[in-house]
């Protein structure tokens, strides 16, 4: 009892690291489901969303930082699609991938333009960024909040995906990109979308992420966004459900092995575990078997 004891902040940080990661990764399997292309932007999607928070809330009251950040957060994700992907729907791939690692690097290079490479300070918001105590240990109450936000995120998100007509488009799109395209369906809009929802999600992840660590820099998007990468393609990527259960996989196991004591390793962990996953699962838990058309 008194290990179990012991070991409960680490696990609910574990729990609440996967809820963000979950949020991230999220876009990710979103944005391959439909495109079959990896949005190497997202992670500094997400770093962005920190940074429009520390501006805004210096100058305006959180109950509107807020709701400014995660608009914002979604109109840069839907530029990042018109930029770096619209114009090269019918390029090669390799192209596409190119366009996307250099959306990356301009992000990255425009916040530390802005910031002049100073760590900004993420604001502590009422509430959620206040201590409580689980059975004797101490932890934030976003560490609580954060696995019940992200699975009704996810709800919804599925619901919207199983019983909307945008949904059922996405659906569309994902199976036969094409054929989709010849029924009708407006492909650039359903795109434009899924990279909306997607930062809408990101925006949220980085109000609990930078709620429990508080330092925005320019290139503290690409660790979360890699670890979320890693959870997508670990539950198979363009599931839903496996994006979010692998995260919380990650997100455990590496808070655990922080508790043993292995602090160097837990960023190593996440890695070996997506070498090991391609090596016996290539599609991942839930990825769909590829079948050759013929």
């Amino acid at each position: 009892m008194n290990g179990f004891l012991t070991n409960l902040p680490y696990l609910l940080a574990g729990i609440s690291t996967g809820g963000q990661y979950a949020l991230i990764a999220i876009g990710y399997t979103m944005v391959y489901g439909i495109l079959r292309l990896i949005n190497f932007a997202h992670g500094d999607v997400f770093m962005a969303a920190g940074l429009i928070m520390v501006y805004t809330s210096a100058t305006l009251p959180l109950y509107v930082s807020i709701p400014v950040t995660i608009i914002a957060t979604t109109l840069i994700g839907f530029a990042v699609e018109r930029i770096a992907y619209k114009p090269l729907r019918n390029a090669p791939r390799m192209s596409v991938m190119i366009s996307a690692i250099g959306m990356s690097y301009f992000i990255q290079n425009l916040a530390l333009y802005v910031t002049g490479g100073l760590t900004k300070y993420y604001p502590p918001i009422p509430w959620i960024s206040d201590s409580v105590e689980i059975f004797g240990a101490m932890t934030k109450r976003v560490t609580l909040i954060t696995p019940f936000l992200t699975i009704i995120l996810v709800v919804a998100l599925v619901a919207l995906i199983k019983y909307t007509k945008i949904g059922m488009a996405m659906r569309a799109v994902s199976k036969d990109f094409e054929t989709a395209q010849l029924m009708g369906i407006k492909i650039n809009s359903v795109i434009s979308m899924t990279f909306v929802i997607g930062s809408f999600l990101a925006a949220v992840g980085s109000i609990l992420f930078f709620s429990n660590y508080t330092g925005v820099t320019p290139t503290v998007g690409s660790m979360p966004g890699l670890k979320a990468f890693v959870a997508a393609v670990f539950g198979g990527i363009g599931s839903i459900p496996g994006a979010v259960i692998g995260a919380f996989v990650i997100g455990i196991c590496e808070n655990i092995i922080k508790g043993l004591g292995w602090t160097t390793f837990s960023d190593a962990f996440t890695f070996v575990l997506l070498i090991v996953v391609l090596m016996f699962m290539p599609t991942g838990i839930f990825g769909e078997k590829s079948t050759d058309k013929v």
